[in-house]
């Protein structure tokens, strides 16, 4: 039984290109609890990353005890990761869970029932529809809660009130995946999926530390690394991770300077030769726009710009370009960066030019950071149209306003949809007046938090917080409504790679929380929202009467769910999207015609400008006559609005730990995890500390324009000039204070700044200064097991999880998933 804390990936099981990833079935109970003890066994899904993936929950007299891969599944073929082992059971166990509604009385939060809370919410809403209308109402969710959920909180705002102000925290973490995509093919949707690691021969991951942000994944990739017909690596990221570590070639990037060295390795295919220049003639756009805009970018100055070798550079460009089959992935340090969008559109435009979509080990994954950002987006809660639809495409919104049973003019599409940075900027002046925040804590992972502070403590503002713990956020709310989560209600949702898992009801709520939906359509039935008939807008009773109202809506879009039931997803595997009567048994991978979703009637977009992110508008776009061929969009590289000054002379970048998520909300309950990563750091260069007197664990204080913040260094293996701290930290009564009593919030120095196209924050880049404030009284708080290592282990104990970590891991090389679990791909 190994510690899985210690040995984060666990044991290894090699296979070789093309076949099937073996079975490991990860199992976790709760002390003194055998499994001959366990009542029942609940399907599920872990929902603390993005990977999604399946597991059961081991319940006994009504409460969780444990968890368990599904071996079956087609995500994780029984593997689970330390969060899912430890905080996904453990995190919804808290004594101090919320368990009755709040309101503010006399500047304190107070217990009241549920209707006195509800009716407060409701009279204020109608309140401010009736004085001055829809655009006072806002709401910001996560990319936590269940498919249906979503959907009524879509229709919810597009067709009861008819506010444009909606988006998710998934804008923190996963619009520029969806951007990226839009502007390249048309849609939303991963081109490829989670099994094109087991047949690629090399796999490139762009500012995506994998083996921490999604340990099964990097499970998979161990294992194809550890069998015969190994791939080859290529990582970019400023810091040494677990992925740099396994890597053919490493490049180190300045942040901020992403755009650089994609544009860099695209010239390199044209002046190599290494374009599929029947593919691309056939189903692309832009070639010759995109050939001039790289130009410029020669390995050399790539290398001055980046801060990487130029050899690298092309040693990484003739992997991409002369490997037979090439796995690309993006996440946060392109995403949170300058030029994001630009930046991911560049690594779609690598595969366009190499042909490389819909065959298996081709594929591209524009990753999410969170568990359903997927369902987020497809259902219009982070401000989209659902379905993928086009608010620029009037048979689109047509298209809703009859499936709804309002008028088309009752749907905000008069401009785009309004993105989160935004809608608090809009809280700030006052225009927003009902703010209503679910499952997410903005009060910590917003860009410059002490702002946001002050914006939800405005006096004008009436906000309500629904989550299952009383977070930084809630502290704020005028209403605190307590939810269910995660094994406590049941719902669908999607991973990154399109597969919908179903999560049934394990146990009851604590007290009197009610699920997100509930609490919705709660919400809706008091409102007296109305289809023109006089019926009302959402009769739903449960979610499956949601999941069927989504299936409509998504019937002959490209993420069409009509193939899809509850009854089909229970006892095997996940199914990906689309799935239908052309695709009864899902759709490993999108895009093997080469027919893409950019034509007029199909768009999700019409485009926009990468540089400025100007809308391209419907005249324009229909001009370029792409009839179904993807666009090879160009831009220009621009250095970013923030760069080191005599001030401020270190860049700033922000990530996560492996045993933490978001801000701890559930994982800083579990005690492994806690035990693992307690308390906020920040990681120096080891030439950097030195140049600055620091050793390891001294108190350093950093400093931005913005704020500063105080905490423990770990001497590392971060890139010189580069200072890396963990976001998922907050201010309160966590061990979350430094130790001068200043708050320990990454967030505190990033910039109100984001990505012109895909409007996603900043976090990786600002400037920063440095300096040792008081002497050390151990090593920094940081786990040694991945990528915050300390440079001298010699000097810091090793982070293990004890007995109270190890796990049960059954290997079983003979059984893996069977073929009609798995939808028979």
């Amino acid at each position: 039984m190994p510690d899985r804390i210690a040995d984060v990936w666990g044991t290894r099981t090699p296979f070789g290109r093309d076949a099937l990833w073996p079975v490991r079935l990860d199992q976790k109970l709760a002390d003194g609890v055998a499994e001959s003890d366990v009542d029942r066994w609940v399907q599920s899904a872990c929902t603390l990353c993005s990977n999604g993936c399946a597991c059961d929950i081991a319940v006994q007299d009504g409460r969780m005890v444990g968890v368990r891969g599904r071996t079956a599944d087609v995500v994780n073929h029984g593997r689970l990761g330390p969060k899912g082992l430890f905080g996904s059971w453990q995190g919804m166990q808290g004594e101090d869970r919320l368990t009755r509604p709040l309101i503010r009385v006399d500047g304190a939060l107070v217990e009241t029932d549920w209707d006195t809370a509800m009716d407060r919410i409701v009279t204020r809403s109608r309140q401010l529809l009736d004085e001055k209308g829809p655009l006072t109402h806002g709401f910001y969710t996560s990319g936590q809660l269940y498919l249906e959920e979503y959907y009524a909180l879509g229709i919810i705002g597009k067709a009861g009130l008819g506010t444009p102000h909606m988006d998710g925290n998934t804008r923190l973490c996963t619009a520029t995946a969806a951007a990226a995509m839009k502007e390249s093919f048309g849609s939303d949707g991963q081109p490829g999926t989670y099994e094109d690691i087991d047949s690629c021969d090399a796999i490139v991951l762009y500012g995506h530390n994998m083996a921490e942000t999604q340990t099964v994944l990097w499970m998979r990739v161990l294992d194809r690394l550890a069998g015969p017909d190994r791939p080859l690596v290529v990582c970019v990221d400023p810091r040494e991770t677990e992925v740099a570590r396994h890597a053919d070639v490493h490049l180190p990037v300045r942040p901020g300077t992403n755009l650089a060295l994609v544009n860099g390795l695209v010239r390199e295919l044209f002046h190599n030769g290494w374009v599929d220049e029947d593919y691309v003639g056939a189903h692309t756009v832009g070639v010759d726009e995109l050939r001039e805009a790289v130009e410029q970018w020669t390995p050399e100055a790539v290398a001055e710009t980046c801060g990487v070798d130029a050899d690298d550079v092309r040693r990484a460009a003739r992997i991409i370009g002369t490997s037979e089959r090439v796995l690309s992935t993006v996440l946060q340090g392109f995403y949170q960066a300058s030029q994001a969008t630009a930046a991911s559109c560049q690594v779609n435009n690598l595969h366009l030019l190499r042909g490389m979509l819909g065959r298996p080990g081709c594929g591209i994954l524009q990753m999410n950071g969170q568990p359903t950002a997927q369902n987020t987006r497809e259902t219009g809660a982070d401000g989209d149209l659902p379905g993928f639809r086009n608010w620029e495409n009037p048979d689109h919104v047509a298209e809703l306003a009859e499936l709804w049973g309002v008028d088309v003019d009752r749907i905000p599409h008069w401009s785009p949809p309004t993105h989160a940075m935004q809608i608090f900027r809009y809280v700030e002046q006052g225009s927003i007046e009902f703010l209503w925040v679910s499952a997410t804590n903005p009060a910590v992972s917003m860009p410059q938090s002490s702002r946001i502070r002050d914006v939800l403590a405005a006096e004008g503002l009436f906000l309500v917080v629904q989550d299952l713990y009383m977070t930084e956020t809630a502290m704020l709310a005028d209403v605190v409504l307590p939810a269910a989560g995660w094994g406590e209600k049941q719902g669908a949702f999607t991973n990154v790679n399109r597969t919908v898992h179903l999560a049934d009801k394990a146990v009851e709520p604590p007290g009197e929380a009610r699920s997100d939906l509930d609490i919705f359509l709660d919400y809706a039935r008091r409102m007296d929202f109305r289809r023109n008939d006089g019926s009302p807008l959402l009769d739903w009773r449960g979610p499956e009467d949601g999941f069927r109202a989504w299936q409509e809506c998504t019937r002959g879009k490209l993420c069409d769910y009509t193939g899809i039931t509850y009854e089909r997803l229970r006892g095997g595997s996940g199914i990906p999207w689309p799935c239908n009567d052309e695709h009864p048994d899902g759709t490993a991978r999108l895009y093997a015609d080469g027919v893409f979703r950019t034509g007029m009637a199909d768009a999700e977009t019409y485009g926009h400008d990468l540089l400025t992110g100007a809308t391209v508008g419907p005249t324009a776009y229909s001009a370029m006559r792409v009839d179904g061929r993807a666009i090879l969009k160009p831009a220009v590289y621009q250095p970013p609005h923030e760069e080191p000054s005599e001030e401020y002379p270190l860049r700033y970048t922000t990530g996560r730990t492996v045993y933490q998520f978001h801000t701890r909300t559930r994982t800083g309950r579990a005690r492994q995890l806690r035990r693992a990563a307690p308390s906020a750091w920040v990681e120096l260069a080891v030439a950097d500390a030195a140049r600055l007197g620091v050793e390891e664990g001294d108190i350093v204080r950093v400093r931005s324009p913005r704020g500063e913040i105080v905490v423990p260094a770990r001497v590392g293996d971060v890139r010189e000039g580069t200072v890396f701290a963990p976001f998922h930290y907050g201010y309160w009564d966590r061990g979350d204070v430094g130790p001068d009593g200043r708050p320990t919030a990454a967030n505190e120095l990033t910039a109100t700044e984001w990505d012109p196209v895909s409007k996603q924050p900043l976090f990786k880049v600002a400037a920063v200064h440095v300096e040792k404030v008081a002497d050390a009284e151990g090593p920094a708080p940081a786990p040694t097991t991945a990528a915050s290592r300390p440079a001298r282990p010699d000097r810091v104990p090793a982070t293990v999880g004890g007995p109270d970590a190890d796990v049960e891991e059954r290997v079983r090389a003979t059984d893996p998933p069977r073929a009609e679990d798995q939808g028979g791909r």
